[in-house]
């Protein structure tokens, strides 16, 4: 049975949509959302901010530079973050899984501005998980097997104690590799018959 629970966050508790971020910053910037995705994911800003190497604000400075336009930094703010929805159904499970006890935490590729909106905005983020594993923090991002290391550190407990759920199959991988029990997310019922089979016990 495991001892510690590691929840991915995006498209695992809560739901988001890069095509909505890539319209509305374009919109903001006086961009195309083509060219939005070009700098922000082609030529890696995402990935710099999602390991730490840019804040929120060097995030948007460096994005500016490379379009050349200059808009409001709060503006870019909201489009950046406006795209993201609580994953409803999993919601009881996660509720039932923290009333029964289990240790829980969030392992997750993000960088600082969408952390820290979703931390502020959904409580479940800050009072539900005990440990927050985010990459922009440990500075590296999953499946590098660096990330499930720091997150089993940041738990106390050992890679093999620890279960994870990913949406991504890649992800779930590293976790494998690094010794986790790892499976990917499909729906929360599926999930609860993962956690039972391996003797979690929850009313749910």
């Amino acid at each position: 049975m495991p001892k510690f629970l590691y929840f991915d966050l995006g498209n695992v508790l809560i739901n988001f949509s890069v095509e909505r971020m890539l319209r509305k910053i374009g919109a903001v910037a006086g961009v195309s959302p083509e060219r939005a995705r070009e700098v922000i994911f082609d030529e890696g800003l995402m990935r710099r901010h999602e390991t730490g190497r840019l804040d929120g604000r060097g995030f948007y400075e460096a994005f500016c530079e490379a379009v050349g336009r200059w808009p409001d930094f709060d503006a870019m703010v909201e489009a950046a973050t406006d795209i993201f929805e609580l994953n409803w159904p999993l919601l009881p499970l996660v509720a039932h899984l923290a009333q029964s006890g289990c240790p829980m935490g969030i392992l997750s590729n993000t960088g600082e501005t969408h952390w820290n909106h979703c931390l502020g905005r959904y409580r479940i983020i800050g009072e539900g998980f005990s440990v927050h594993a985010a990459s922009y923090r440990i500075g590296a991002m999953k499946p590098d097997g660096a990330v499930y290391c720091a997150a089993a550190e940041m738990a106390g407990y050992s890679p093999e104690d620890i279960f994870f759920v990913d949406d991504r199959p890649e992800h779930v991988a590293g976790a494998r590799a690094a010794g986790f029990d790892a499976v990917q997310f499909t729906t929360a019922a599926a999930l609860a018959e993962e956690l039972r089979e391996r003797g979690v016990r929850f009313n749910y």
